[in-house]
């Protein structure tokens, strides 16, 4: 971990994480959020996720949903994926976000396997298993700085 200092809350820092602990992190918590494009815009839904053992995150949808534009593709499609835990109160916790190439999954073993692992959190058929592969992968923790010792 690298700490990158913080101009704002002198009480906090901000340590950047390195991409097995920020996976970890990411692994960890059972949604995110994923961030496609839609009619040429950004768009950003919530969706619960999985990381298989390959690193890869796995999320359902439905053929016929805002997600369609990554499950109608044959070609991978360019997305970010982003989670956190970060306690308001304190102002503590950490955030990871995952950018890299957003496939269809057509292997029906694959899609099977996957399906028993993730249950959606929504009503309705979800008819389509997608998986992210994380190319570009950053995380921080933020923390309190410990309390000078006064002699």
């Amino acid at each position: 971990m690298i700490d990158s200092g913080n101009e704002g809350d002198a009480r906090r820092r901000v340590l950047e994480l390195g991409r097995a602990e920020s996976l970890r992190l990411l692994a960890s918590v059972p949604m995110g959020r994923v961030v496609y494009t839609r009619d040429a815009l950004p768009a950003i839904r919530p969706v619960n996720h999985l990381v298989d053992e390959d690193g890869l995150i796995v999320v359902r949808t439905r053929l016929h949903s805002p997600l369609t534009g990554l499950a109608a593709h044959s070609s991978p499609v360019v997305v970010t994926y982003g989670a956190d835990e970060i306690d308001p109160v304190r102002r503590v916790g950490w955030s990871v976000s995952v950018t890299g190439l957003a496939r269809t999954v057509a292997d029906p073993g694959r899609v099977a396997s996957y399906e028993r692992r993730l249950r959606p959190w929504v009503e309705g058929t979800m008819d389509a298993v997608i998986t992210i592969d994380p190319d570009l992968v950053t995380g921080i923790r933020l923390l309190e700085r410990e309390a000078p010792e006064h002699n």
